[in-house]
């Protein structure tokens, strides 16, 4: 069974366009189903940078300047 679909409008460039068409043609999948994969890969991506601000979010903060103070003892600038 397939999940529940909704429809949306989506205005994009005519180039982009054009080349999702031609994508979509070489790889014998829809338009819509280019795109959809696209946001979910976003959105996925979006989660692990979320989870990953989660796990650090007990690190302790350093000022900007302490870290520039340790990279020129350290001769790294």
């Amino acid at each position: 069974m397939k999940p529940q679909q909704k429809r949306a409008t989506v205005y994009l460039a005519a180039g982009l366009h054009k080349a999702l068409r031609v994508k979509a043609a070489e790889t014998d999948r829809t338009i819509s189903e280019i795109v959809s994969l696209a946001v979910r890969q976003s959105l996925a991506e979006d989660a692990e940078d979320l989870a990953a601000f989660e796990n650090r979010a007990h690190e302790p903060n350093l000022p900007f300047e302490k870290v520039l103070k340790d990279m020129k003892r350290r001769g790294l600038l």
